[in-house]
């Protein structure tokens, strides 16, 4: 009931709706798939944004996430014709049960030792996954256009699809809110902060860390689940692609690493960012290095992203975004 009294739950409700309701507008299909697209990155940096901006740890693998998920999906769908809703529940909770596993272990590494786990963490799935037989191996999984069918046939299963990952948006962005005004998100900011000091104040930082880390899998995973099945294919070197996880750390640091409304908005203009890039004559090559520059610039001028700029200028903006 806390979040209800405050005004930037409100927000995002208001954000969700205009998601929601903006592409039904003369039934704009190039909108539902950019706006499908924007959802995806900020579902993505979101949860990327619990460990990195409220614990303070730099996590390259967060693509591991959405890979395992959107694979756990197809196959459950293709292999045993698992009803969509049961593939994308079973995606989530067999993601973050694994992720609390590891968790444990690997969040014993700090700084860039922890870092570079990740992106071996990357590697080491991706080449488990093309060798895995089940999983259709480098070739991938294909499923029939006849999945479809439950949802109504293919054109409107992609407007149920986008409905659903404006959902998991949601909720990844309510999340990020609610674990940040809670007493367990005191308690990752203090980790953030000084870990060794945290814990000598009493925060039990290896369980608080396990159960984030696990946190920031679930709806990953499920938003992987519905882009995958929604592409009616997967294959590990689309599933598993670490420029992902660097292009959410750049947004992350675009918007203002912590914050919850920043995150949101430098996902949306770097999805636009990128729409550009890709679609342009000159540039097309470059978006990553391009992106691998914003980053640097974000470091070296802006440390606190669009958020700690714009908070500077009008401080009465904390008093609606978070």
């Amino acid at each position: 009931m806390t979040m209800l009294r405050r005004p930037f739950f409100w927000v995002i409700a208001l954000a969700i709706a205009a998601f929601a309701l903006l592409p039904l507008h003369g039934n704009d299909v190039e909108l539902r798939e950019s706006l499908a697209l924007a959802a995806i990155y900020i579902t993505l940096a979101s949860n990327l944004n619990l460990m990195l901006g409220y614990a303070g740890y730099v996590n390259f693998g967060s693509i591991v996430f959405f890979g395992l998920g959107g694979y756990i999906c197809i196959w459950l769908v293709d292999a045993h014709q698992a009803p969509l809703a049961v593939s994308l529940l079973a995606a989530g909770i067999g993601v973050s049960a694994l992720a609390l596993i590891f968790g444990f272990g690997i969040l014993r590494l700090r700084g860039p030792f922890f870092a570079l786990s990740t992106i071996g963490i990357v590697e080491g799935v991706q080449a488990f996954v093309q060798n895995f037989t089940p999983w259709g191996g480098a070739a991938g999984i294909y499923i029939s256009p006849q999945v479809f069918q439950p949802l109504g046939g293919p054109a409107r299963a992609l407007w149920v699809i986008y409905f659903l990952l404006v959902a998991v948006m949601g909720l990844s962005l309510y999340l990020s809110y609610g674990i940040k005004i809670s007493k367990f998100g005191l308690g990752l900011l203090a980790i953030g902060q000084n870990e060794d000091a945290a814990a000598v104040l009493g925060v039990p930082t290896p369980r608080y860390k396990a159960l984030l880390y696990s946190a920031s899998a679930f709806l990953p995973a499920v938003a992987g689940g519905l882009y995958f099945f929604k592409s009616a294919f997967i294959q590990p070197s689309d599933a598993f692609d670490l420029s992902l996880s660097t292009e959410a750390i750049v947004i992350c640091m675009l918007g203002g690493q912590g914050t919850v409304s920043g995150v949101a908005l430098g996902a949306f203009l770097y999805d636009e960012l990128r729409s550009y890039l890709l679609t342009s004559e000159y540039f097309s090559n470059f978006q990553l290095v391009i992106a691998g520059a914003l980053l640097l610039i974000i470091v070296l001028f802006f440390p606190s992203g669009l958020m700690g700029f714009l908070y500077s200028r009008f401080p009465r903006l904390q008093r609606v975004l978070e």
